[in-house]
């Protein structure tokens, strides 16, 4: 239980999953207990959740790894720590946080998350921004920098920069003292990729595309692409690519077939990421660095739409169908 104005409340608002299916099985309940935080967890008084794609794979039961029904989805919350487990040192009460992997569940009035996946929220950053920074900003740090080992000078190609995740890793690129390309489907998308610091963008939607990308390095190619739909784009990241250069598949929603002597003749790499993967000593890496960006302004989280927490079948729509710049999309609680 915690108590509210005084007064101690042990139930809350929450979606609930009962069975896999489409966004209308995602269902309102107003009675759901609060959850009690585990030793190593934080408990927070969410403010905002955000909305990602891979929660609507998990909410249709076509994901590798599925949680036991009935469920609350989400893993990006952002509020205020209302209580910590007794081995928790690195939060208090009253603390500003957000969450990257929330143990029961973000799209609800609280949520806890274990401390090792939990950051400080910058006083310069909203919670809505907040619930923005999780799954979009970790991954591209992951597929970037731990992953595809980029390195100041460098160039790299984000294809779907005017989405989360790309808009997040052009922030981190240039922060690092990348040069980054980034492609986009709409005018509006192009228009906000340029302003994040993209030196070149391209529009995925216009024939002949790939052979501007190319022209842009020199005829290089980029040393890296951050590949966030890699069934249609895998065989032409493999034909642009620089030698010895790495392509990171972020995103992947069917099969494709590549030629592998494309690898061979530029001993290029393909690499695949999962975030869950990530080491403790990896989450600290990225808590210190996204953190450091928020205190210091560099992070800036672009929150697309925001929705009531009644309105999650729509944004649950939205987020799979949205094209050109749609940002983070958010459930306020």
């Amino acid at each position: 239980m915690v108590r509210i104005s005084g007064v101690l409340q042990s139930v809350m608002r929450a979606i609930r999953v009962q069975k896999w299916g489409g966004p209308e099985v995602l269902q309102l309940e107003a009675k759901v207990p609060i959850p009690t935080p585990g030793d190593n967890e934080v408990l927070l008084k969410v403010h905002a959740t955000g909305v990602n794609p891979v929660d609507t794979y998990i909410r249709s039961g076509n994901y590798a790894r599925l949680p036991s029904l009935p469920y609350s989805p989400g893993s990006d919350a952002a509020g205020v720590v209302e209580a910590v487990g007794k081995d928790v040192k690195n939060f208090k009460k009253g603390d500003r946080a957000y969450s990257v992997r929330s143990v029961s569940g973000a799209y609800a009035e609280y949520a806890t998350s274990e401390a090792l996946y939990t950051g400080h929220l910058a006083g310069k950053l909203s919670f809505s921004q907040g619930a923005a920074l999780g799954v979009p900003y970790y991954t591209a740090y992951r597929a970037l920098m731990q992953k595809g080992k980029a390195r100041p000078g460098e160039t790299v190609l984000i294809h779907g920069a005017s989405g989360a995740v790309g808009m997040s890793a052009v922030q981190i690129a240039r922060a690092q003292g990348l040069r980054v390309l980034g492609t986009a489907g709409t005018p509006e998308g192009l228009k906000l990729v340029k302003s994040l610091g993209a030196s070149d963008v391209f529009n995925h939607r216009e024939e002949g595309y790939i052979a501007n990308i190319v022209a842009a390095t020199g005829g290089e190619g980029p040393n890296i692409i951050l590949e966030m739909l890699s069934n249609a784009n895998l065989q032409k990241d493999l034909e642009m690519i620089k030698f010895q250069g790495r392509i990171v598949v972020i995103g992947c929603r069917g099969a494709i077939e590549i030629n592998p002597r494309l690898l061979m003749g530029k001993e290029s790499q393909v690499l695949g990421i999962m975030l869950a993967a990530s080491t403790p000593d990896e989450w600290r890496e990225m808590h210190a660095l996204l953190e450091a960006g928020g205190e210091t302004g560099w992070v800036q989280p672009h929150v697309g739409k925001e929705y009531k927490l009644e309105d999650v079948a729509k944004a649950h729509n939205d987020v799979i169908n949205c094209a050109g710049a749609c940002g983070k999309l958010v459930l306020t609680v």
